[in-house]
């Protein structure tokens, strides 16, 4: 290992990648596009730039084409019981368990991320197929539900497939996303059509490989590849769709779902806050902070990118962070001696530089990094603590997406919060407190639609029994638990009605009818107090 400024680095560089990802790994991949359009992107890898592979890319009618097979599939699919179901997901959760080396250095190589964090999204990936797997086929069960009068009627909900759906999915997390979003969709009955980034395409190869030979039926699930035609065309064509992206891609495709009216499910972006208590435990909390800011270089919707710090211990965090920060080793090795990776496409890259420019050129400081690293690869930019930042900065509001995080004193706890809550996301935030019992009021002040309490983001994303998504212009609906099973639903209620006609027996008088009801209704208000406790 040698020193590059304050920046240690691991040499050399790079280590070869396993011997399977070869050129007949590629073409064996590339050949599950469904497409002859004879048009291919050069896939190149962050860390060099060097070429891995030429992906064929999809037309609009190729897209049409794939989802009239899924929605075949889907036919036979949906009535395959749940618990069938859950065994070939359960099949794909043991295939990538043990051929993950293999998909740590495909993620690695598209993505350029450090490989703890290509590792992290593979346990993931598991820990998703297997909660659904075992969860799901319990809660799309027929539920019977009650009656407006007991005895009058009984009624049953029944969950439906909603058909196919149409997942688009992001460059930063191409394994997660390949996984989390398709593994729910086909256990309620669906099929999928994923739409990769181009950048990240092969992953969701891989996985398609792998949930195939775990014994999904051919044409259930489908990766189509491109840009934004591509997605615009699955929009047009699917019976549902999750997006994860920008909040402008957001934006867009929720106006053409309303077009069609179907259903949506978007987690876009975030500028999300860490808020450090005057008696938050500050080793614990220095480590959740780089952590928090800059796994997979910062490029993580739920990453944190702005730090209020009480003043009473600002500048012992500062001093502290600042150290931890500098000592992060950079590299390209696909193996686990490097913390930090490459950022993954150019125009991320440039975003992040541009922010930091104009921070500088309008008076911030940099407190460590703020520069390019060339000598590593093309893509890399240091870890960055900024001070200083006023709202004039782009950095002050706009989603940085990288390796950047600004902090901020306070003293004012109701002061901070209004500061924390005055931005148009709402996706994720941090709190640090010793007061367990504070840090959860504390955190339910919070407009985000998770908040962790002496954690920067992982507690709640793993936490899969319960939900994930964001407030404001971070996203609709909600993905994990119940909810990101049911987004993939239809609910239909089956109402069955015994003894007498619940409008009354035609005998009845209609006065009489009308008395009587009133009486059961006093009598029931009565009854639902007693019994719910109101």
């Amino acid at each position: 290992m040698i020193e590059t400024g304050r920046l240690p680095i691991v040499n050399p560089p790079r280590s070869g990648p396993s011997a399977s990802l070869n050129p007949e790994f590629f073409a064996r991949l590339a050949g599950r596009v469904p497409t002859r359009s004879g048009v291919f992107e050069a896939v190149r890898s962050p860390f060099d730039q060097r070429v891995l592979a030429e992906l064929p890319i999809c037309t609009p009618a190729d897209v049409a084409a794939a989802v009239g097979r899924a929605r075949e599939a889907q036919a036979a699919w949906a009535k395959v019981d749940p618990r069938e179901r859950a065994r070939v997901l359960l099949r794909f959760h043991d295939l990538l368990l043990a051929r993950q080396e293999q998909g740590l250095d495909l993620v690695q190589l598209e993505a350029g991320k450090a490989r703890r964090h290509a590792q992290e999204e593979l346990l993931d990936s598991a820990i998703n197929a297997q909660y659904y797997a075992t969860r799901a086929p319990g809660w799309l069960r027929p539920r019977r539900a009650g009656g407006t009068f007991a005895g009058l009627t009984v009624t049953w909900e029944y969950r439906h497939p909603v058909g196919v759906v149409g997942v688009i999915c992001p460059w930063n997390y191409p394994l997660t996303m390949a996984v989390s979003e398709p593994v729910a969709a086909l256990m309620a009955g669906n099929a999928v059509v994923l739409k990769p980034d181009p950048q990240t395409s092969f992953t969701a190869l891989w996985v398609l490989g792998l949930v195939e030979e775990a014994g999904l039926p051919p044409g259930l699930m489908q990766v189509v590849t491109g840009a934004a035609e591509v997605g615009s065309a699955l929009v047009g064509a699917a019976d549902f769709i999750a997006l994860t992206g920008s909040t402008r891609t957001g934006r867009v495709v929720a106006r053409q779902a309303g077009e069609r009216l179907i259903g949506a499910n978007l987690e876009l972006g975030g500028k999300n806050p860490m808020l450090v208590l005057e008696d938050a435990p500050l080793e614990a909390a220095v480590k959740g902070a780089v952590d928090g800011c800059f796994t997979n270089a910062g490029q993580l919707c739920v990453s944190i990118e702005r730090i209020y710090v009480h003043e009473a211990v600002y500048e012992a965090f500062k001093r502290r962070f600042v150290e931890k920060v500098s000592r992060l080793r950079l590299g390209s090795t696909l193996d686990h001696r490097t913390q930090i990776g490459s950022l993954t496409v150019a125009r991320q890259f440039e975003l992040v530089e541009a922010h930091v420019q104009d921070a500088v050129a309008k008076g911030a400081r940099v407190l460590t990094g703020g520069k390019a690293r060339p000598d590593l690869g093309p893509l890399f930019f240091e870890p960055t603590v900024l001070e200083g930042v006023t709202p004039e900065m782009r950095v002050y509001s706009e989603e940085t997406f990288g390796p950047v995080v600004a902090l901020y004193p306070y003293g004012d706890l109701e002061e901070v919060l209004e500061r924390v809550n005055a931005s148009e996301y709402g996706l994720n935030a941090s709190v640090w407190t010793r007061d367990l019992a504070k840090g959860r009021a504390v955190a339910a002040r919070i407009q985000a639609g998770t908040v962790n309490v002496n954690e920067a983001y992982a507690a709640a994303w793993i936490s899969m029994d319960a939900t994930m998504g964001g407030f404001k212009a971070s996203g609709l609906g909600r993905r994990h638990g119940k909810e990101g099973l049911y987004r993939f639903t239809e609910l239909q209620t089956v109402a069955l009605e015994r003894l007498i006609p619940i409008t009354g027996p035609a005998w009845l008088p209609r006065g009489w009818y009308g008395r009587i009801v009133t009486w059961a209704l006093h009598g029931m208000k009565w009854v639902m107090r007693w019994r719910y406790r109101v």
